[in-house]
């Protein structure tokens, strides 16, 4: 018997009952929390409060929550206030004890089980108020119910307080206060636009609910009012949502069109409204929950809104014997939200990403056929307008459909050609190779030089490219300085895209730290966005922070990639010796660094700084697109000079 096969035997005997670990109470919360909350980075930290403020919009869908107010305080806390019915208090039968603890320490425990509690509710699993508990480093909640405030504490999920009246009252509803813990999270400083873009959301999901936010931070003082605090209520509901998005647009025809439908225990309704862009945003919810991943009851939507308006262009002779358009030209330039409520939702875990529910897809395509249908041929001018916009996209379409073939002619993308300004790496696994696009021949020079060739690709782009935002997919395909980058990428675009063709998976932008730079890398991102989107969702896209300043004292020097930094620098250097010299000079771009400085600071994996390019909400990416890149000037400047001076680094 060889070593390796005794060293077999000795470990399966070695694995008994005594290896099988039971985690008590919340503990797989601790060991595990990505499974709970998606992950232990900003998106995890600011999904607590989501969980919190679920529960309160449940009370909500009940009939007996009218306002909620999410408040960000001094340290990060969180609170949480609604005037809902107010957490049971009584002894739950299955534990003994009473039913506000069991909420907060037992995982799937809630009124949502089909006990009667909540006819539809977002919260499917009953695990968001017990998690949040387990990863905070305290939590306490008060329920003002029958009369009296009950109060419990707890700390990283264990009880530290028992329930007990601290007090009597005349209202109802629950506050909870919680902190999250250092110990779980990468960080936990809270964004108040993040909070506030998602509370905006569900206060347009729920007409007539108002949510209000507010920054309480000290260090949010100097902020404007609007940055700090907000109050929401849209008597509208999913109509003004829809306006809303396309506040930065110019809409084909001036009213929302809405329509709803019930059957037995599911509600869908739905807003739409066509616009003068070459985008579709579709945004969708169940149960007020976003489902970024779509769905049955985006496929219902999608399916019903392509027959229906096939089935119009023919009955009014816009379109032609054996001629269709596709679901693309049917949905360009159109921006939607649907909503769905049901009784069972099923989501693909606990984040709820997508809805499975089938039924849903039945509903949606039955509403939207039927209803949409009736609308358009009782608005004759908007239907012509929506079938002009539809039939331009499908001229626009095959237009693009030549100019793809012809750039795979001429620059040899079937064959693997490559462009002219592209210094590729020697490695080709995809996973191991990185490519750095850079503005200007100078910079690219150096970028070159310095590069580690093994696994470091250079791509120079020279002058300002297309802005995609105010241009259709024919125009992207043949402009001249958008090519290098599709062909070197290797990945195609728009629908044709292929993730798994990509030559590369780190996608690197490297501009200079001033106006022009800002500008190069939000057309290129603006690009990236609307026709390679999955290289963004997949994490593929950075952006190069090259350093702003290089401090010199004799025959040391080193760099500050921030205000902050250099003087902090610039004080190591002094040391003891307040009056030492240390002479300062702001880079004025790339091109000015040796080809050593561009390594050692920007592209030497072991010291080099990137910062990941992520979508974070889709529909907040869309508006700072649409915002920034689109035609309407001043709501553009207003943005800017608004948060210019608050902002020194825009991320997307």
């Amino acid at each position: 018997m060889d070593y390796k096969e005794t060293a077999v035997n000795q470990n399966a005997e070695a694995y008994d009952a005594s290896q099988i670990q039971v985690l008590e109470g919340l503990e797989a919360v601790r060991l595990r929390p990505g499974m709970y909350i998606g992950s232990t980075s900003s998106s995890g930290l600011h999904h607590l409060v989501y969980e919190i403020v679920d529960n309160a919009i449940d009370e909500a869908l009940a009939g007996f929550c009218h306002h909620i107010s999410v408040t960000i305080e001094a340290g990060n806390v969180i609170r949480v206030e609604d005037d809902g019915r107010g957490i049971p208090v009584d002894v739950q039968e299955q534990t003994g004890k009473p039913a506000l603890e069991v909420v907060y320490t037992v995982l799937h425990a809630g009124g949502k089980f089909g006990g009667g509690g909540y006819k539809v509710s977002g919260g499917l699993h009953g695990v968001g108020a017990s998690v949040v508990n387990a990863l905070s480093e305290w939590l306490e909640v008060e329920v003002h119910r029958g009369g009296k405030i009950y109060q419990m504490k707890f700390s990283r999920g264990d009880k530290t307080q028992d329930m007990r009246i601290i007090g009597e009252t005349d209202r109802t509803g629950t506050t909870v206060r919680f902190k999250p813990d250092p110990q779980m999270f990468e960080d936990t400083v809270y964004s108040y636009e993040t909070l506030h873009v998602r509370m905006r959301e569900q206060a347009f999901l729920n007409a007539g609910l108002r949510i209000s936010i507010r920054d309480e931070r000290p260090e949010s003082a100097d902020l404007p009012e609007e940055a700090r605090e907000e109050s929401m209520c849209y008597a509208g509901g999913i109509r003004e949502f829809v306006s809303y998005l396309n506040r930065t647009k110019e809409p084909l025809h001036p009213d929302v069109i809405y329509v709803s439908g019930s059957r037995e225990d599911s509600e869908a309704e739905i807003a739409l409204q066509w616009n003068d862009s070459y985008n579709e945003a579709i945004v969708s919810f169940a149960n007020n929950i976003h489902t970024p991943g779509g769905g049955m009851h985006e496929t219902g939507f999608k399916t019903a809104l392509t027959r229906v308006i096939n089935a119009y262009g023919r009955k009014t002779g816009l379109l032609k014997e054996g001629e269709s358009l596709s679901g693309e030209d049917c949905r360009e330039g159109m921006t939607a939200v649907i909503s769905v409520k049901l009784t069972n939702p099923q989501f693909e875990g606990q984040t709820k990403d997508k809805l499975g529910n089938s039924e849903m897809r039945t509903l949606v395509d039955g509403i939207l056929q039927e209803k949409l249908t009736d609308f358009l041929e009782e608005n004759p001018q908007v239907g012509r307008s929506v079938m002009d916009k539809a039939l331009t996209a499908s001229r626009a379409r095959e237009a693009a459909r030549k100019a793809r073939e012809s750039i795979r002619n001429k620059s040899g993308l079937e064959s693997g050609g490559m462009p002219e300004k592209l210094k590729d790496c020697n490695e080709k696994d995809p996973a191991l190779c990185e490519i750095y696009i850079v503005e200007g021949d100078s910079a690219a020079g150096s970028a070159n030089q310095g590069r580690d060739s093994r696994f470091q690709a250079v791509l120079a782009m020279w002058g300002k490219m297309l802005n995609v935002e105010k241009a259709r997919a024919d125009k992207i395909y043949k402009n001249e300085k958008l090519q290098p980058v599709i062909s070197a990428l290797g990945a195609g675009i728009g629908e044709d895209f292929n993730l798994e063709k990509l030559r590369y998976h780190k996608v690197i932008i490297m501009a200079d730290a001033d106006v022009d730079g800002s500008h190069i890398r939000t057309l290129l991102l603006t690009f990236f966005f609307r026709y390679m989107r999955p290289l963004i969702e997949n994490g593929y896209v950075y952006s190069a922070v090259p350093p702003l300043y290089k401090l010199t004292r004799g025959k040391t020097q080193r760099v500050a990639y921030s205000d902050e930094e250099r003087d902090k620098v610039s004080a190591e250097m002094r040391g003891h010796n307040p009056n030492a010299k240390v002479d300062i000079a702001r880079y004025k771009g790339l091109g000015e660094m040796s080809k050593d400085e561009l390594w050692e600071t920007t592209m030497d994996p072991e010291k080099r700084t990137l910062r990941r390019i992520t979508l974070g909400d889709a529909i907040q990416a869309d508006q700072i697109f649409s915002l920034l890149m689109g035609e309407e000037v001043e709501p553009r400047r207003a943005w800017i000079e608004t948060n210019a001076k608050y902002v020194s680094n825009l991320d997307i």
